[in-house]
């Protein structure tokens, strides 16, 4: 047979396409193996205190029992799948309960007070383990604009506190602070808590981050910002002697112009690429940026269509990028309006129908998020905590037979290509169907042991890539 082209001209454009695909997978690497946190709880710095997050815990398991001590409570009031078909007296709810204590885990699944119950159980038990992933002590919002000195004095405390909860282990997996903006009316104050708080940290720890420390920049609008954060970031750790890029940093998508900039294009991977891979995250501000699009206060809600437009901007231009993407805050607390002891029924029953109301709100918002795609949000009070976590673990739990059956069958058929030498051409709706049992063990909605009714291993699993599944299973078939 005879051929146009020469084996010189081939090698040589080849490589040159090597060139340019492997610039591209530079760029777009995927998403990163790394745990993300279901949340970010954002806190005043003026109120953090080393075990802060225990008590967060413990409020939130208070609140979550006073108005929900049981599963079927719970089910009812976010109207959980088959809660019509749970049990109404004191009584058969119990008897309920025990009965579901006493299965194994395979024979619950078959009933129809599974997923409620699981959903509940889940809940509980993260509150007494782990009840806060993420933690920013908040020198911005939620701190407010004090005078210098009382905001220095609070810079120290905070760093002070951080450092002790390092010691205690009382602290949440993933901390770190949010700084005033890089406006021209805010960078002096941003750079100057940025600096007393690090240096107070850092004297303090001998020199040691807590794990999965992060420097949260807002109201991010241009490049330059960003890479004066990493200059300062740099000086910090030549002064203590800490690895390059140590010092990671967050941005926060809150005004208009970082989802569309004067030229009419989005800026955000520059604004990324600016950061040179210290920036990990960014987070989405859902009231700076209604008001940003002048959506007046009583409309500034999750739920606003200008929020699921920049959602869909941030998702397109940093898909692949491995940064993670996190949802903003509701903004109504699930706190009965009458406080004490000794109310009256009237009183007891406004702050169910309250608390009820914020439950559905949140529970809902967070459900928004996470079926577009947004597996990472915001709380502002412990209150909140038991609602994100039961919209998460309804979110993987409610879905997940149908996506192991699926999965399974994907797995069997990806096998049968192989073995034929067919080229299986649907990786990515296999890797698609992987990211959801991934992201569920990731929060603790279910095992490694119980994702291996895929049909994949557990080393497969970790390997958290569908081609690199395909990959090995071609070699020991090979």
């Amino acid at each position: 047979m005879k051929l146009s082209i020469t084996q010189i001209e081939k090698d040589q454009l080849l490589k040159e396409l090597a060139l340019a695909n492997i610039g591209f997978q530079k760029k777009y690497p995927g998403d990163k193996p790394d745990r993300q946190p279901v949340h970010t709880v954002y806190g005043g710095a003026n109120l953090f205190k080393s075990d802060t997050a225990v008590k967060m815990g413990e409020v939130a398991l208070r609140n979550l029992k006073t108005y929900a001590p049981n599963f079927v409570i719970l089910a009812r009031a976010l109207q959980l799948k088959g809660h019509e078909h749970l049990p109404h007296s004191e009584k058969e709810i119990e008897k309920l309960t025990s009965k579901l204590d006493s299965m194994q885990e395979s024979e619950r699944k078959n009933e129809v007070s599974w997923l409620s119950y699981s959903v509940y159980n889940k809940i509980i038990k993260k509150l007494n383990s782990e009840p806060v992933e993420d933690f920013r002590i908040d020198f911005e919002d939620g701190f407010g604009n004090r005078p210098d000195a009382e905001e220095d004095n609070t810079a120290v405390n905070a760093a002070n506190e951080l450092a002790i909860g390092m010691k205690n282990k009382t602290i949440s997996p993933f901390i770190g602070i949010r700084i005033k903006p890089f406006t021209e009316d805010l960078k002096h104050r941003g750079v100057r808590t940025l600096d007393i708080f690090l240096s107070t940290l850092l004297d303090k720890t001998g020199g040691i981050l807590p794990s999965n420390f992060v420097v949260m920049l807002p109201k991010v609008t241009i490049p330059e910002q960003v890479i004066t954060m990493v200059k300062l970031l740099e000086i910090i750790e030549k002064q203590y002697s800490l690895e390059p890029l140590s010092l990671k940093m967050e941005t926060m998508v809150e005004a208009t112009q970082i989802i569309m900039d004067d030229e009419g294009r989005n800026p955000l991977m520059k604004i990324i690429r600016a950061s040179g891979g210290r920036l990990i995250a960014a987070h989405f501000g859902t009231y700076d940026y209604t008001a940003s699009c002048g959506i007046t206060a009583k409309y500034q809600t999750m739920a606003h269509p200008v929020c699921d437009f920049a959602h869909h901007m941030t998702k397109v231009a940093l898909a692949g990028t491995g940064i993670f993407l996190a949802d903003g805050a509701t903004n109504i607390m699930p706190i009965g309006p009458h406080r004490g002891e000794n109310l009256s029924f009237e009183q007891l029953a406004e702050n169910r129908e309250s608390v009820y109301n914020a439950w559905k709100i949140g529970y809902g918002h967070t459900m928004h998020s996470l079926i577009n795609g947004f597996y990472q949000g915001w709380d502002l009070n412990p209150a909140q905590l038991p609602m994100r976590y039961a919209a998460t673990y309804n979110f993987f739990l409610g879905s997940y037979a149908e996506a192991a059956f699926r999965l399974k069958a994907f797995v069997d058929r990806a096998a049968i290509s192989t073995l034929t030498g067919d080229i299986f051409d649907d990786a990515a709706t296999g890797q698609g169907l992987l990211n959801f049992f991934l992201k569920a063990m990731n929060c603790g909605a279910i095992t490694e042991e119980e994702a291996l009714v895929t049909g994949l291993t557990l080393d497969e699993i970790r390997s958290r890539s569908f081609y690199r599944i395909l990959e090995g299973r071609r070699k020991k078939q090979g």
